[in-house]
């Protein structure tokens, strides 16, 4: 993936005087990917918001809303299908993440972050072209209107946070020829912490219904601490990790290869916690 990598650590760094600098003289930010049923129903988003309005330093948050996306698909007649955890997109379908993400969602989070004093910005990538795509190409699956991520403006993304805004990033990203492409969005907040990891101490979170990932999907306190490699290839065999989970333990080791710092995984209301399972290489 190409980045945009205009960025020197000097005397007109933009962080260089940052109150939340890290040990490394970086300022510290925290990305945080929540999705399902979080961000779709009143009472998870409203603690969602309240608790990462609480969290220190820069921040960015990363949203998905696949439950909702597929509820008013089937309210518009338009069959949903999943391949591998991933939605394939027909024009139809796109319309309807377009209205979805970029729109209910994703101005829902931004009206709530504002009402507690968090000056909040939604974006998809199209705006201000902080995140372009090209379309995946046919291979065993034709997932349509999906885009697999090319570029990343980090300089535009990070010029906001140090204006202390608070991106909201929708899984949305485009191809610069006028196309709008669904993008998963672990791979959204994979990619936007890659870059952003050239000028922060980044911590990469995502969250989603449980504490961890878990070896008993029956047993919520089944978290195990630590994946590496290794473990992910055996757990994948054995059929405890499958799903929508592979491709976000896939981003998150691209992650980490990349600079980011760290990578957790864990249960929306315990991100003040940094517990959860651990991602390691």
């Amino acid at each position: 993936m190409e980045l945009n990598t205009n960025y020197t650590e000097n005397a007109d760094n933009p962080h260089s005087n940052s109150p939340f600098r890290g040990l490394g003289g970086r300022a510290t930010l925290t990305i945080i990917k929540v999705g399902g049923k979080i961000v779709e129903e009143p009472e998870s988003l409203k603690q969602l918001l309240t608790d990462f309005s609480l969290i220190e330093g820069c921040k960015v948050l990363v949203h998905g809303g696949g439950r909702s996306a597929t509820a008013l698909a089937a309210q518009l007649g338009i069959e949903s299908k999943m391949v591998n955890g991933r939605r394939v997109t027909d024009e139809e379908m796109l319309k309807v993440v377009t209205m979805v993400y970029g729109g209910l969602v994703n101005k829902k989070i931004v009206a709530g972050l504002q009402a507690l004093g968090v000056n909040a910005l939604g974006l998809t990538g199209a705006d201000l072209n902080y995140m372009r795509s090209e379309k995946r190409p046919i291979a065993e699956v034709d997932y349509g209107f999906v885009g697999d991520v090319k570029q990343v403006d980090a300089d535009i993304l990070s010029d906001l946070i140090s204006k202390s805004v608070v991106p909201v990033l929708a899984p949305l990203t485009h191809d610069k020829k006028g196309n709008l492409l669904n993008t998963n969005a672990d791979t959204i907040a994979g990619e936007a912490a890659k870059a952003l990891a050239r000028y922060f101490e980044v911590t990469l979170m995502y969250c989603f219904e449980k504490k961890g990932v878990l070896a008993d999907e029956n047993d919520d306190d089944s978290v195990i601490e630590n994946i590496n490699p290794a473990t992910f290839e055996k757990l994948v065999a054995e059929g405890i990790i499958s799903g929508g989970m592979i491709p976000k333990l896939e981003n998150a080791f691209e992650a980490l290869k990349s600079g980011v710092k760290t990578v957790v995984i864990t249960r929306a209301d315990r991100i003040h916690l940094l517990s959860g399972t651990k991602i390691t290489l």
